[in-house]
């Protein structure tokens, strides 16, 4: 089952006989998953499961939902920062999709780690990035092998086995509550009462909904929680790479007619960010897609959905081959395309030999701070006045 199949059965737009049957069949399903998930975080909160510590402060970006929410331009934003205020950060994750030591598209013949890595290898470049499976180890290396003061660790609000002295979830304004169900029926990966237990909620793409939409998820995020503390930021477009290395301001996209392609978590956000940049008049869009974008964006919004026709869509960390790449150059050329952008998560896994379609660019976005910076840089200053207290 594909992605936009995947939205579709989940969302509620497929009404048909089959797709009633299976969504009772998840929803039996979430039942068990969320049994299992609530004795796994008991047995945290009453330390029957200990969790292990390290010596240096510990900052976690992760997700209540599958899917992006932004965490790779957040962990950049953060180890640039710290590097700025003269600490000496490290990052950790667990590597998922891992492209391995002979990537296909890759440039490099070494292990390259995931996309993930090689996007923050150019963002932050200097911050020591390990990935690995036990991250208590990675973690410990990244102290006493490369000097690191203060680790990041990626996707690690439910890896509760290493602990954390500042936990932030990432809440995507697009798809904020996975369709209000846990995994596998909705895209919840615990219920919404685990926000409780964050230190800090960033409502990320804040800006590609409108102010009372942002209204309303404010105020539900204010009762889950007890506080309406809330950091709001936005992805903004820098400019463009191209493949060998050479950089495009964002003016270059208008008036150009525009093909896309990505296999990120959340394309829609991707999907907001490219129609942004350009006004190309759109062409039909299949009622399935257009609904699935809706439901995202918004009614209102429709024009962003007409773009949907000039997108493909791949799985999230897809690993590209020079199969998959010969079909969207030959898409992008049937539709007249003068420019094909994807994103640099998607870029950074492509060597330049293996495209011949029309010019190929990366939009390379920054974090942008909508609401909340002060209150960000606060809570980082804090951590790191405890932390040579404690020293």
């Amino acid at each position: 089952m594909d992605e936009a199949t995947l939205h579709e059965l989940l969302s509620g737009h497929r009404r048909d006989v089959g797709a009633r049957l299976l969504r009772g069949g998840l929803h039996l399903a979430s039942w068990g998953y969320g049994a299992a998930m609530s004795l796994r975080n008991i047995a945290y909160d009453r330390e029957w499961l200990r969790t292990a510590r390290v010596d240096v402060p510990v900052i976690s970006l992760g997700n209540i939902t599958t899917g992006g929410t932004g965490k790779t331009p957040l962990a950049a934003w953060l180890a640039n920062w710290l590097t700025e205020a003269g600490r000496t950060p490290g990052l950790l994750s667990r590597g998922y999709r891992s492209l391995g030591k002979t990537a296909h598209l890759a440039e490099r013949a070494d292990h390259v780690g995931n996309d993930e890595k090689l996007v923050l290898d150019r963002l932050c470049p200097g911050v020591p990035h390990l990935q690995q499976r036990d991250r208590v180890s990675a973690a410990r290396r990244l102290v006493s092998e490369q000097g690191c003061d203060t680790l990041i660790l990626d996707d690690g609000f439910q890896h509760r086995r290493l602990h954390r002295d500042l936990d932030l979830v990432l809440i995507d304004a697009l798809c904020p509550w996975g369709y209000g169900h846990l995994l596998p029926r909705g895209l919840l990966r615990e219920p919404l009462s685990a926000l409780r237990r964050a230190d800090l909620v960033l409502l990320t793409r804040a800006d590609q909904i409108s102010p009372e939409q942002r209204g309303l998820l404010l105020d539900q995020l204010a009762r889950v929680r007890g506080t309406d503390e809330c950091v709001e930021i936005a992805f903004a477009p820098r400019h463009l790479i191209g493949l060998h290395g050479e950089t495009l301001p964002l003016e270059a996209v208008p008036g150009r007619t525009v093909f896309a392609f990505c296999g990120i978590g959340n394309p829609h956000g991707f999907a907001r960010t490219v129609s942004s940049l350009e006004s190309v008049p759109s062409r039909s869009v299949s009622p399935s897609t257009q609904s699935q974008f809706s439901e995202s964006v918004g009614d209102d919004e429709g024009r962003d959905a007409a773009l949907w026709n000039r997108l493909r869509v791949f799985p999230d960390h897809h690993h590209y081959t020079e199969r998959d790449l010969a079909s969207v150059a030959d898409t992008a050329r049937q539709t007249d395309a003068e420019i094909v952008l994807t994103t640099l998560k998607d870029f950074v896994k492509l060597r330049p030999g293996a495209w011949h379609g029309p010019p190929l660019y990366a939009i390379e976005v920054g974090v942008e701070f909508f609401s909340g910076r002060g209150l960000m840089e606060s809570r980082l200053q804090q951590l790191s006045r405890l932390h040579h207290r404690a020293a």
